[in-house]
């Protein structure tokens, strides 16, 4: 049996560091490769005095990642950053004018790029987006997770990574990785405790730049979770850029409805194909007694899709456990329980359904 590079990542995350995180989330795994079983990989630590206390870690880690069923040798040497790469990378600069371009561009690398948008704020839009990529990652799939949300991101606090992203020449910029996903935020290059005052201009140049500027790798989706309404990030996304649809996330209120119909139209006058909705907070089950109560009203959502002929992808309850997760770094979907099959299966059908 082959064994993927996937398997092998997921063998090195199980290792937990002392002081929180993994060796992928920490982004200390260089040179990955995996060639008929046969995987070769080097562990990169911040300092020389770190890699001398690393020899047991090392040890630990080739002994899990032999342990993967088709795995036949394990080669990992550990080093460290060397004294010039202690020096302040180049200057990159955030959020400026968008550049001139020809026409609308994709990655290179990356088969589709799925909108995750909704018309209303506080529907869990991006609580969705992250669990969808952790769940299509589990799954095998090559998943990329932009957080567009320029005013608000809030994908570093949920995926667990807060760090800026290296750009060996102050243009191209390095990713994370976190859980399994390729990550990039516009909250990873600014101060979290600042707003974010830019006119339209600036929020186009800064989608340009994670879109076109990012080295994102080869990716079988690259997620973008939009900020809520039909403003500038979403025109530019769908105007500059090779969209292959959007998926919609609303509560079942009125309310919410009212401001996800616009948003629908917004895609539909933008070309963008809707693929789909996700109905969130669709009912509460109370933990102490079981009994349930749709807070916010039932099948809203549903009606809606059916009346749009897109299919309704999937119906999530209030879960006071994945907001917790989300809040301590970890979606629940990278772990075990009902609300991680739940988005297990829509994952399967965004596999199925040739979205994702």
């Amino acid at each position: 049996m082959s064994v993927s590079e996937q398997q092998v990542i997921a063998a090195i995350e199980s290792l937990g560091l002392p002081d929180g995180g993994n060796l992928v989330s920490r982004d200390m795994i260089r040179a990955l490769s995996v060639e008929n079983g046969q995987v070769r990989f080097v562990i990169e630590a911040p300092t020389p005095e770190l890699a001398r206390r690393m020899e047991g870690l090392r040890q630990a880690v080739e002994q899990v990642v032999g342990q993967v069923e088709g795995v036949s040798s394990v080669s990992v040497a550990l080093t460290a950053h060397g004294p010039a790469e202690q020096k302040a990378p180049p200057s990159l600069k955030v959020g400026g004018h968008p550049k001139p371009q020809d026409g609308p561009m994709k990655p290179a690398g990356v088969k589709s790029i799925i909108a995750i948008g909704s018309g209303k704020g506080g529907v869990g839009k991006s609580t969705v987006s992250s669990n969808i990529a952790v769940a299509l990652a589990k799954q095998g799939r090559k998943v990329g997770l932009l957080d567009a949300d320029i005013y608000g991101p809030s994908q570093p606090r949920m995926m667990g990574i807060q760090k800026r992203p290296a750009s060996p020449d102050g243009k191209t910029i390095i990713p994370l990785h976190s859980h399994g996903v390729t990550l990039m935020s516009i909250g990873f290059m600014l101060d979290p405790d600042k707003a974010v005052v830019w006119r339209g201009p600036m929020l186009m140049g800064a989608l340009q730049q994670m879109l076109g500027q990012v080295e994102w790798g080869e990716l079988d989706v690259l997620l973008v979770d939009l900020p809520p309404g039909t403003g500038d990030v979403q025109l530019t996304l769908c105007q500059k850029s090779e969209v292959s649809g959007a998926i919609l996330v609303s509560t079942p209120q009125d309310v919410a409805l009212l401001d996800a119909r616009k948003a629908i139209d917004m895609f539909k006058s933008l070309k963008t194909p809707v693929l789909g909705m996700i109905e969130n907070m669709s009912t509460h089950i109370c933990s102490n007694c079981g009994h349930e109560e749709h807070i916010f009203g039932h099948g809203g959502v549903a009606a809606e899709a059916e009346k749009l002929g897109v299919p309704l992808l999937g119906a999530l309850p209030i879960d006071l456990d994945t907001r917790l997760a989300g809040d301590a770094g970890t979606p629940i979907a990278a772990g075990d329980g009902p609300m991680a099959e739940a988005y297990a299966r829509i994952a399967e059908g965004l596999i199925k359904g040739g979205i994702a």
